[in-house]
């Protein structure tokens, strides 16, 4: 009988290191079938065309087909909220962002995730700037004199912002910190539903002025139908190398970005996310997708998982502040 059990407790102990292996070859394979990016945005916006950008290398070096699923709706929240309920094996990729990861959180005490403890965050993709433009009918030619007329005259001039989107952040940030003597600027806000409806207005002199994203505002501002004044960056952007940052005339330290990147979710196998890491990496650092950004005003940011954790904390702390300053709340 003892050959026997000794035979019986050989076999089970190479089960069960069969069975412990299998995972670790499951990893190390990794993408071994499609996999999936949320995008929680619909399709052809900036998130969108990030996303496809990312999912088109990513299958390119991983030889693995990466498909972008659009979950749109509550400001990116939606989706982001969807992504959190699939599993955690590497095969589900969560496209995060500025508003669902940051600004969702100081409109939403009660947010049903939590981008710091629900996400492992993999990799910046890109950043870029909201650019300060007025009617060319207005009278300011520069940031300084459009500053200077709003401290001198509170109240008498106003602007146009989609709620909670990334140039209504920039401009409260601004009306709280633009101002002097302890006091914020009074600016007067008019709310719209859509970003098309608030460019047509800017367009036809209805409205004097707002933040847009730079890629949207540059061909407006090469017909001359607009005229950027500032732009909400640390650093000039390429594609406005005469605009001067908001920082640079005098409002120092303001920046108020658009920005998106990849995460994966919390318990996902270290593996596969070092893995995705490291590809994400070289895909970023080639020079087919830096002239494929900065062609368009988009701007790298510093790579890694350990920058991008951080950079994610540093923004749910600024726009929180903002928000709770500001006292806005979510529709």
């Amino acid at each position: 009988m003892a050959p026997r059990r000794t035979l019986l407790t050989a076999a089970a102990s190479a089960l069960l290191l069969l069975l412990g292996a299998a995972p670790a070859r499951a990893q190390e394979d990794w993408p071994n079938k499609p996999v999936k990016i949320i995008s929680p945005f619909p399709a052809g916006g900036t998130s969108d065309v990030m996303a496809r950008m990312v999912a088109e290398a990513l299958g390119r070096e991983l030889g693995q087909q990466f498909l972008v699923e659009n979950i749109g709706g509550a400001g990116g929240t939606i989706g982001t909220l969807r992504a959190t309920k699939m599993a955690a094996d590497g095969y589900t990729i969560v496209q995060t962002g500025v508003g669902q990861n940051a600004v969702a959180h100081g409109l939403d005490p009660k947010l049903q995730y939590d981008s710091m403890k629900d996400f492992v965050h993999i990799t910046q993709v890109h950043s870029g700037p909201n650019v300060l433009v007025v009617h060319p009918d207005q009278p300011f030619k520069t940031f300084q004199e459009l500053i200077a007329y709003i401290r001198k005259n509170p109240g008498k001039l106003n602007y146009g912002y989609t709620h909670a989107a990334s140039g209504h952040m920039a401009m409260e940030l601004l009306k709280q910190v633009g101002g002097e003597n302890g006091q914020p600027l009074f600016i007067v806000g008019i709310p719209y539903r859509g970003g098309g409806p608030m460019m047509q207005d800017l367009l036809g002199g209805q409205i004097p002025m707002m933040f847009i994203n730079q890629d949207t505002a540059l061909p407006h501002i090469r017909a001359g139908k607009l005229r950027a004044l500032a732009v909400t960056s640390k650093e000039r952007n390429p594609l406005y190398p005469d605009t001067p940052t908001i920082a640079e005339t005098g409002v120092k330290g303001y920046e108020a970005l658009s920005w998106s990147g990849i995460s994966v979710l919390k318990g996902t196998p270290k593996p596969i996310a070092d893995k995705l890491e490291a590809t994400m990496k070289k895909i970023m650092a080639s020079p087919e997708i830096r002239q494929r950004m900065e062609s368009v005003g988009f701007v790298i940011p510093e790579q890694g998982s350990a920058h991008y954790t951080a950079f994610v904390q540093s923004e749910i702390d600024l726009w929180t502040r903002v928000i709770k300053t500001a006292g806005i709340k979510p529709q």
